[in-house]
């Protein structure tokens, strides 16, 4: 496969918070913290009514408040703060995917990155996040795909060249 991928755009807040949602997601169990904060939130209302279980209700309560906290500052606090305490992410993206690797240009960066670099990846509704260690990836968001042909292209180049693939729709 002889084919190259070009894509130039700049991020938007979004982009990032969408991908950094996306990633605490795949990482994390929001469902069953949601379910655990509910319940330990109905059990600690009703261990509080009780004088005997009275500070067993309040160490639910206060359990079930740091998980929403938790949350809260993982899928609503974080998201756009990092891409306005990041400032590389204001800079103009220049991007070419082929078989022989990446070619990543920036105003602060110019180079030739190898597919082995990449780990894996999670592919969600919005863009393709690209893993190079364990917190840290390349977002790609979908809107700078030039069509539906191009961004099929780009998925498959991904499947030829990471080893573990997620996608998430």
């Amino acid at each position: 496969m002889n084919e190259t991928i070009s894509l130039s755009f700049r991020y938007s807040e979004s982009d990032i918070a969408r991908a950094v949602r996306s990633h605490y997601a795949s990482r994390m169990r929001p469902r069953l913290d949601i379910v655990m904060a509910i319940g330990l939130a109905a059990a600690g209302g009703y261990l509080w009514r009780f004088p005997s279980s009275h500070w067993s209700g309040v160490f639910a309560i206060g359990a079930s408040a740091v998980f929403v906290l938790f949350l809260l500052a993982a899928f609503v606090v974080a998201p756009p703060l990092v891409f306005r305490l990041t400032p590389k992410y204001r800079d103009d993206y220049s991007l070419t995917f082929s078989a022989q690797g990446i070619h990543f240009q920036t105003v602060h960066i110019d180079s030739h990155l190898q597919w082995s670099l990449y780990s894996r990846a999670l592919i969600d509704a919005y863009s393709c996040i690209l893993y190079h260690g364990a917190r840290t990836f390349t977002v790609i968001p979908k809107r700078v795909f030039q069509n539906s042909e191009q961004e099929r292209a780009f998925e498959q180049m991904l499947s030829q060249h990471i080893p573990k693939i997620v996608t998430k729709k």
